[in-house]
């Protein structure tokens, strides 16, 4: 296995325990935080302004366990750059998720006025 593998498989395999925790809800102050890293990190370019998709993958309403976030967003394969930690820091990382996590879901197409 590769570096990248590695870190995926570690990303994914996180223990069963820290995935059945509940996190507590991200403070106002965080969500802030979060939305402004996601901005000047240029995230918004690929993810659309709010995660909801674009170029690179949706990444709400339910984004990635934070722990997996982090490893991925460093090491990230394909075509996404990967942000060490003098360019995106766990606190903004944790922010970022924190501010996804806020993100309401779409509504159903059936409940968008201009697609029916």
């Amino acid at each position: 296995m590769n570096r990248i593998q590695i870190t995926l498989a570690a990303a994914l395999l996180l223990p069963v325990a820290t995935l059945a925790q509940q996190a507590p809800a991200p403070t106002a102050a965080q969500i802030a935080n979060g939305q402004l890293a996601y901005t000047t990190a240029g995230c918004y370019l690929c993810h659309g302004t709010v995660g909801q998709g674009g170029a690179g993958p949706k990444l709400t309403p339910q984004p990635f366990p934070v722990e997996a976030l982090t490893a991925f967003v460093r090491v990230s394969p394909g075509s996404m750059p990967p942000y060490p930690a003098h360019m995106l820091s766990d606190a903004d990382l944790r922010d970022i998720h924190a501010f996804l996590v806020s993100r309401p879901p779409s509504p159903p197409a059936s409940q968008i006025p201009l697609l029916k």
